[in-house]
């Protein structure tokens, strides 16, 4: 019992750290757009990559949104 009240402690401490990646991510997609970074498919589809994770993250889906946002930052080639 002491191991899952230490797990679920854990677990509730972790999720906003987490969360605190989405935005960092989600700028410096926005960064790399508005620099015109990548050709015009990888943009079209980064930006649609943008919007998933952002509602994603929104909902509180800060796995999911990371995912995604990992996604975009890959098609435009930023790290």
């Amino acid at each position: 019992m002491k191991k899952l009240l230490a797990a679920l402690a854990l677990a509730a401490l972790a999720s906003p750290a987490l969360a605190g990646q989405c935005p960092m991510m989600m700028g410096q997609i926005e960064e790399a757009l508005a620099a015109g970074t990548g050709d015009e498919a990888a943009r079209t589809a980064a930006a649609a990559l943008l919007e998933e994770g952002r509602a994603l993250h929104d909902a509180g889906d800060h796995a999911g949104s990371e995912a995604k946002l990992g996604e975009a930052k890959a098609l435009l080639g930023i790290a």
